[in-house]
């Protein structure tokens, strides 16, 4: 284990106040940092502590377990060093710089999700202009941008038209807030404290040695998209399944505890509750081998062919939905406290329905197998 009982304690205790504030955690980024969390996942030999694909997954459930916003929101940090290292294996030195920037403190976000766009990474409605020097400027609005307010750096991309022939390109931004205009709106039902702001590109400048790559607009094996496709949905799966988990604890320690009047013993002994709590428990464990596995598959290249991106969709979605039922199970099972917003469980509640918006949704992830299977719709 690489971040501390005690860390994750403090954490999770000063995770209602920002949820009530809707703040950003401060406090806990701090903790984090000192902790060498943002360097947590870099290779050793670029002066990280060398955690793999699965150890920082595990971690990642552990910290949402913690405190969820401030799990889901350094999520995004640690998905932009995945892709760094990913890039690296593959041949795109260009991803040393995110690791060098991890290592000497930077806070790094994307800068990909844009207003009804739902191609999300695989075709922008944001321009990139090319300049004279090989660089590019970008314009456009992106949305739920987390720690956008904090964040040094941000990897983003646009679409160059690119005289007919068009580009998704893929780029290593500095947080200008000249060029980079924050809305720092963010009231939400949940997932309070990532602070995921809108903002408007205009004219954020990308030199040509931080173009990631130039890639064809749609669905592609190239390092950089691939990369962020296999570490968003595999982190994003990893953080959600750490809602799930502490809302079983939640839910175990509370039937302990509540009597039935009607039965004259505590609801641990009532077998519909106990019905409730299996099924939870059953949906739960069925999601830690699949991140395990498709974690190592990653990073010794695997191929899954076709169903890669398929299989990667399913596993965000498996865990959601799984933390979302579980959710759903122990506030029944724990009756009419957990209404109140003072109730943990009402915050995970509010918390676990932000992975219902994320990508890949049930839409697209349903669309893409039965694509694989059956074929394209005809029209």
């Amino acid at each position: 284990m690489f971040l501390s009982e005690d860390l994750l304690e403090e954490i999770h205790n000063r995770a209602p106040k920002y949820d009530q504030e809707n703040s950003f955690p401060y406090e806990d980024y701090e903790a984090l940092k000192a902790a060498g969390y943002y360097k947590a996942f870099v290779p050793k030999e670029y002066g990280g502590h060398g955690l793999t694909l699965k150890e920082i997954a595990q971690e990642q459930t552990r910290l949402a377990k913690a405190a969820p916003a401030t799990a889901l929101g350094i999520n995004m940090h640690q998905i932009i060093v995945g892709v760094g290292k990913y890039m690296i294996s593959h041949g795109n030195k260009r991803g040393e710089q995110l690791l060098k920037d991890a290592v000497d403190g930077h806070l790094l976000s994307f800068a990909i999700s844009e207003p009804a766009n739902d191609r999300v990474l695989f075709g922008s409605i944001c321009q990139a202009k090319p300049e004279d020097d090989g660089g590019y400027r970008f314009y456009g609005p992106k949305v739920f941008i987390s720690m956008s307010g904090e964040a040094t750096r941000m990897v983003t991309y646009g679409m160059d038209d690119n005289n007919g022939d068009p580009q998704s390109v893929f780029a290593y931004i500095e947080n200008n807030p000249e060029t980079v205009q924050v809305k720092p709106e963010w009231d939400t039902l949940g997932m309070r404290g990532t602070q995921s702001y809108n903002l408007m590109l205009e004219g954020a400048y990308a030199a040509e040695k931080n173009i990631l790559t130039k890639v064809a607009p749609g669905p592609s094996f190239d390092p950089v998209v691939f990369g962020i496709f296999a570490h968003f949905e595999i982190l994003l799966a990893a953080t959600y399944h750490g809602i799930g988990k502490r809302a079983l604890e939640l839910g175990i320690e509370r039937v302990k505890k509540r009597k039935s009047i009607a039965q004259g013993t505590t609801y641990d002994q009532d077998k519909n509750i106990r019905w409730r709590i299996a099924e939870a428990a059953l949906l739960l464990d069925s999601i830690p081998p699949q991140i395990n596995t498709l974690a190592d598959d990653v990073e010794n290249d695997v191929d899954h062919g076709k169903y890669w991106m398929p299989r990667l969709s399913a596993i965000k979605n498996y865990s959601v939905e799984a933390s979302f039922k579980t959710v759903e199970e122990m506030v029944r099972a724990s009756g009419g406290g957990s209404y109140s917003n003072s109730s943990e469980l009402s915050r995970l509640l509010r918390d676990v329905y932000a992975g219902l918006f994320q990508p890949s949704d049930q839409e697209s992830l349903h669309d893409s197998w039965a694509n694989l299977l059956l074929g394209p719709i005809e029209r």
